[in-house]
């Protein structure tokens, strides 16, 4: 169904089913699958293909030759009934494809609000993606990847399967992400090592010094301290009185909760 203030070029097929919301513009070219839902104000530029059981929130922008929806590159993939879950505002630029999940991935692939998603990214698979992140051009992230709130990876980069990539987060262009990065971590070289804290993106959060200088300190204990393991060391790290400081908790939080991999760690 559509209104009065959508425009639909006559070009674009839509199909009997798909439900379009208030003041869409789609434009020449488009496909939009039976099972597709367009909140309010969506645009596609044109030549977008959108398939599969997709919702797209309102207020976002896709423009030409993005794929979302498709099935998903995964072997064990039988055709199952999955999704793919695009919340408000987030923007897809040319080339990127974002499949949806698996019965085996918990059958979503989500991305969160106000997202910017350059050109030729691939979102694979079951990922999790949360909101104010930006995703550079060529951005790989394979199956089952999680990335929090506010991260940024730069262009050519990738993260394996499995991984997270914690709230704010700088994952430098190039790098191959193959172990678990901490919120605030600034991740440089090849091969995914950790080279600092992102404070330069705190900075522009509004963070304040004394938090930042006190996940400073936390840092240089989990990361740099001799005595126990890491997690031994984030173990008493939050045995202490750090209940003030929301940085360090979150860090704290990533490194404890169960997870199938190691951490990007300094060399």
């Amino acid at each position: 169904m559509t209104d009065s203030q959508t425009q639909i070029h006559p070009t674009a097929i839509i199909a009997k089913g798909a439900r379009i919301g208030a003041g869409c513009r789609i434009g020449a070219y488009c496909v939009v699958g039976p099972e597709v839902s367009l909140g309010d104000g969506v645009v596609l530029e044109n030549h977008v293909s959108i398939a599969g059981w997709t919702e797209i929130g309102p207020g976002c922008r896709i423009w030409p030759f993005a794929s979302i929806g498709s099935d998903p590159q995964d072997l064990k993939f039988g055709g199952e009934h999955t999704r793919v879950e695009i919340g408000a505002r987030t923007r897809i630029r040319e080339y990127s494809t974002v499949n949806p999940g698996t019965n085996g991935g918990g059958g979503v692939t989500r991305i969160g609000d106000d997202n910017l998603i350059m050109m030729y990214v691939h979102v694979a698979h079951d990922c999790q993606i949360g909101n104010g992140i930006v995703l550079a051009n060529a951005v790989q992230l394979a199956g089952h990847v999680v990335i929090g709130d506010n991260a940024i990876l730069g262009g050519q980069s990738g993260v394996h399967q499995f991984c997270r990539v914690g709230k704010g987060a700088m994952i430098g262009a190039g790098a191959v992400v193959v172990n678990d990065v901490i919120p605030y971590g600034s991740v440089i070289s090849a091969r995914g090592v950790l080279g600092g804290l992102n404070l330069v993106g705190l900075r522009r959060r509004g963070a304040e010094r004394a938090a930042m200088n006190g996940l400073r300190h936390a840092y240089k204990r989990l990361f740099m301290g001799t005595e126990g393991t890491l997690l031994e060391r984030a173990q008493a790290l939050q045995d202490e009185d750090v209940a003030d400081n929301a940085l360090v908790l979150d860090v704290l939080e990533f490194l404890l909760a169960n997870s199938d991999r190691a951490f990007c760690a300094p060399e």
